[in-house]
């Protein structure tokens, strides 16, 4: 009743950057939240870490997202720039395999962010739960820039 006990789980920057709210992100997908609501950063970094504990749920064939599964059960996607997939992998290199445990912080991809933005693509990052039914409320950071890793993008208490 009074939401004592109430699991709450916090999703950390997946890389240092400018903070973005997510319905100002220039793809309708993200900003209109068809997969999910979440938060994005215009990275300044090109280290892509996991945002929470859990299981590496999934990497794209081409390095350009990922996908986390936290140990309360929230699904996280981190989307590395806009139509990326076009890049067919180049400046992307994956540095772990899905299926095992994973940190808050953790390493998952690394980015040429000069090769992205020289192909023409956008490099901002959104993360988004994918799974809002398992989400009663969503606290976003109210930082402008955020540390990968460390700052706290997102407070989310669960369902």
């Amino acid at each position: 009743m009074f939401g004592f006990g109430r699991k709450v789980e916090n999703l950390v920057a997946p890389v240092s950057g400018r903070v973005v709210g997510i319905s100002l992100v220039p793809d309708a997908t993200f900003a209109e939240k068809m997969l999910g609501d979440g938060i994005a950063v215009d990275p300044s970094t090109n280290k892509i870490v996991s945002p929470c504990d859990g299981t590496l749920t999934m990497v794209s064939e081409t390095g350009h997202a990922f996908a986390v599964t936290s140990k309360n059960g929230l699904e996280i996607l981190v989307h590395i720039g806009l139509d990326t997939v076009k890049m067919h992998g180049h400046g992307f290199k994956q540095l772990v395999k899905p299926g095992g445990k994973i940190k808050a912080g953790d390493p998952v991809i690394e980015i040429d962010l000069e090769m992205i933005k020289h192909e023409g693509h956008k490099t901002i990052t959104p993360m988004v739960i994918t799974n809002m039914e398992k989400v009663k409320s969503l606290e976003l950071s109210k930082e402008p820039d955020c540390f990968v890793g460390r700052t706290v993008l997102l407070k989310v208490t669960l369902a």
